[in-house]
């Protein structure tokens, strides 16, 4: 009997899990600058879990920057992922099934970070990879099961994953806080937790294997909106060298996200926000909600507060650092979902009339040459439409944002679209939605109880290659995979992930002038 039989046998019986998760051992220990920290090895894999980056964040230093770990004498366990940064845990929300939500719990101490690390020793350091999560800045952790970089660690990189302050504890301005800041300003603790997190990496990553010199920083939805403001920091110069952002700016274009604008609001905004916060919830003041204890801070009604242009760390409008090429010179490789909007209602779910109404109201006098672009004549006709435009209004702002980098930097952009749905026989409504690439390109698709196929397993390897082609050299090509162009203005072509692989031109050029023209009187 082969083994591949031997496993089919053994999961009939209840008890494959000891075949395919063989039972994790104690993995080296290593030397950090604030102590030793011992992890556990599985699947040629050494993994270290809940490492601590920052002091905890508690007491005084509620609405404080990170600040420096204390040492430690005793060798930290580090087998154990940290509870998340405080949020609301709601298990699963279509189409985010528990795999792609934090489950377990939460904590003001949560600035832990995990590491993926081949168990092969090496003298050659290893490219390393840093993942921060999305969420809309209000939910999400490192220890999401889709962010287990066992397979990209497998393929020769060195993962981290990072928790980082959301929500109000992680955005929340207000004057009385920039007055007491050394910078008069306040807001943005979750992009700093993420700053020091980088730090760290280039601190203490050797220790792992990895080359704190070749570093690249990923992330996805508002994890995608913080690559974007990093590469635009000073605070962040020189701890990495590439980005890639997926379904951040530009590829949410749906949702009002069109150009760097949408990622940070002026500090006053941000700070008149905070007033009316404290006001309309009869709080007497900044300090009375710093002695509230976290359950009573978490019990007040739900705002969501955002990345601020602070002067520190975002020193201004966010566009005009990129056009002036102010920005950190680096390659970077973004793309967006087929259906970044299915989760949300109306999204593909219209009537002839609606649809007709809403592109006179959006697009004003050329509400008739929109029609005459993605005509309709039946409601179900009216859904594709929608669909259709508001794909190629996504692809359209994302190679102006690609343009925009590729001209100030003089760096190669890489352009993706994915349209490969996960496969969900009950639920095929939601096609490839906002996250679905994330199990692709980590090689997480296994954690799912999904239906998949070979074409499945094979586009997510073939993903993984390109990610870690570009994050150890900063081009995505390589052997025995398709090849992938970069950036050039006036022939742009994006890497589909569908049924294959393959380098298309994503939208015709009638339609690309519509939302060009569309989207600069729009700025």
């Amino acid at each position: 009997m082969d083994m591949d039989s031997i496993k089919r046998w053994l999961w009939h019986l209840g008890i494959g899990w000891l075949v395919c998760f063989p039972a994790p051992t104690v993995a080296q220990v290593v030397e950090l600058d604030q102590g030793f920290v011992r992890g556990l090895s599985e699947s040629r894999v050494h993994v270290y879990q809940g490492i601590p980056y920052a002091a905890p964040p508690i007491g005084h230093l509620r609405w404080q920057p990170p600040q420096p770990l204390p040492a430690w004498e005793d060798t930290l366990n580090a087998d154990t992922f940290s509870a998340g940064c405080v949020q609301d845990v709601v298990g699963s929300r279509p189409p985010w099934t528990e795999e792609f939500m934090h489950q377990g719990g939460v904590s003001e101490d949560c600035l832990y970070l995990n590491v993926w690390t081949q168990a092969e020793y090496s003298e050659q350091p290893k490219p390393v990879l840093v993942y921060i999560h999305g969420g809309a800045f209000q939910e999400g952790s490192g220890s999401v099961a889709v962010y287990d970089g066992s397979r990209l660690a497998q393929k020769g990189l060195v993962v981290v994953t990072i928790n980082y302050r959301l929500g109000i504890l992680g955005f929340f301005a207000h004057p009385d806080l920039s007055a007491d800041s050394p910078h008069q300003a306040s807001g943005n603790y979750g992009l700093l937790d993420q700053v020091a997190a980088l730090q760290w990496v280039k601190k203490n990553i050797a220790a792992f294997g990895g080359d704190p010199e070749n570093v690249t920083v990923a992330g996805q939805s508002a994890g995608a909106m913080s690559v974007f403001l990093l590469a635009a920091s000073p605070l962040a110069k020189g701890l990495f060298q590439r980005v890639i952002a997926q379904s951040g700016p530009g590829g949410l274009a749906s949702f009002g996200l069109s150009d760097l604008r949408s990622v940070a609001i002026p500090l006053s905004d941000a700070e008149e926000a905070g007033r009316e916060y404290v006001a309309n919830h009869n709080l007497l003041s900044v300090q009375e909600m710093r002695m509230m204890t976290t359950n009573e801070l978490s019990s007040l009604p739900s705002v969501r507060f955002f990345p601020v242009i602070d002067g520190v760390l975002v020193t201004g409008d966010v566009s005009a650092i990129y056009d002036r090429g102010l920005q950190h010179q680096v390659p970077m490789m973004t793309g967006f979902n087929a259906d970044e909007g299915s989760a949300f209602p109306g999204y593909g779910r219209t009537t002839l009339e609606e649809y007709q109404k809403s592109a006179h109201e959006r697009y004003e006098d050329e509400g008739d040459l929109f029609l005459s672009l993605y005509p309709a004549d039946s409601d179900m006709a009216a859904g594709i439409a929608q669909k259709s435009s508001l794909r190629d209004l996504a692809a359209v702002a994302l190679e102006r944002l690609a343009a925009v980098h590729a001209r100030s930097s003089g760096e190669d952009v890489y352009l993706y679209y994915f349209e490969r749905a996960i496969p969900w026989p009950e639920r095929p409504e939601f096609g490839a939605f906002h996250t679905a690439e994330v199990p692709y390109f980590f090689g997480t698709l296994d954690h799912l109880d999904r239906p998949l196929t070979e074409v499945d397993k094979l586009i997510s390897d073939t993903m993984s290659d390109y990610w870690v082609n570009f994050a150890t050299s900063g081009s995505p090509n390589g052997a025995d995979i398709p090849l992938w162009p970069s950036f050039r203005e006036g022939e742009v072509q994006f890497l589909k992930f569908g049924s294959k692989v393959e380098p298309i031109t994503l939208t015709e050029n009638s339609k690309s002038k519509f939302f060009n023209e569309y989207l600069s009187r729009s700025q």
